[in-house]
């Protein structure tokens, strides 16, 4: 079965994400680990975990894909934003082990006019301060539109940074689709192609999860302006592409379109519909 789901507020705790998850008909789902623009996390509760682990475990459903806050920057030019991503970044991964074996994802960063090698350098830097080899989170690099400074707006940029990993077999990749689409990645009329240099450049192994959405702007634009499934100009049809392909199809789907419940809802129940 398709594995797909949405962003979930994590403010009233993880039963309460798991049964939001499920009112929507989703069988993964994504979180910020604290508030998106940065801020202290909140406590988490034993007992309200344990609670959330049967609810959701016990329906057989695989892992879910953190996320961290928009405002961790790896590779800023200033030495107290980038203290604050590697604080931020250790802590998140304390806290998710007490949800054992998900996925941590996080934007690269924006180097802001430091360059591309000294930003890359920098996110390498922090994964070798933070990751530790008993953890069991598996930490997500995302493709990046490439707006401004970002740095992971191709593959070979992400492959750089994990050529500095120490613990490389702590990463992965999480794929968005309107963000390589923005980029330039042909994922319309040549996702086999998209894939293959996926596989060349990083390995499809990296591969753990898929950002679903559609796009405002047309290829290559670099804007990062996500659209609804459908609505926007990769369409519906590359999308039942993309989730029935043999070497995406297996992978946890996250929405991040902008929508409300009920059109999660919807998307969901689509997406699933057209799945094979």
């Amino acid at each position: 079965m398709l594995k797909i789901g949405s962003h979930i507020s994590a403010s009233k705790g993880y039963e309460a994400m798991g049964k939001q998850a499920l009112k929507l008909g989703a069988n993964t789902f994504a979180f910020f680990t604290r508030n998106p623009r940065g801020g202290n996390a909140k406590a988490i509760v034993p007992d309200d975990v344990e609670r959330y682990r049967r609810l959701w475990q016990g329906r057989g459903y695989g892992r879910v894909v953190a996320h961290a806050p928009y405002t961790l920057n790896a590779c800023s030019d200033k030495p107290e934003v980038r203290r604050f991503a590697r604080e931020t970044f250790a802590d998140d991964l304390l806290r998710m082990e007490y949800t054992p074996g998900n996925y941590y994802n996080f934007h690269p960063g924006s180097h802001v006019g430091q360059g591309v090698e000294e930003g890359i350098r920098l996110i390498a830097e922090m994964l070798n301060q933070c990751l530790t080899p008993n953890q069991t989170t598996t930490v997500l690099l995302e493709t990046m539109a490439g707006k401004g400074s970002e740095i992971g707006r191709s593959f070979d940029e992400l492959h750089r940074i994990l050529s500095q990993v120490e613990l490389s077999d702590k990463m992965g990749i999480c794929l968005d689709t309107c963000h390589v689409w923005d980029a330039g990645y042909e994922v319309v009329d040549d996702l086999d192609g998209v894939l293959e240099e996926f596989d060349r450049v990083l390995g499809l192994s990296r591969l753990k999860a898929i950002h679903i959405n559609d796009s405002m702007n047309p290829k290559g634009s670099h804007k990062d302006r996500h659209a609804r499934i459908g609505e926007g100009t990769i369409g519906l049809a590359a999308f039942e592409r993309i989730i029935n392909h043999p070497s995406l199809r297996e992978l946890p789907f996250i929405l991040e379109t902008p929508n409300d419940d009920a059109g999660w809802t919807r998307e969901i129940a689509m997406l699933r519909e057209r799945s094979q």
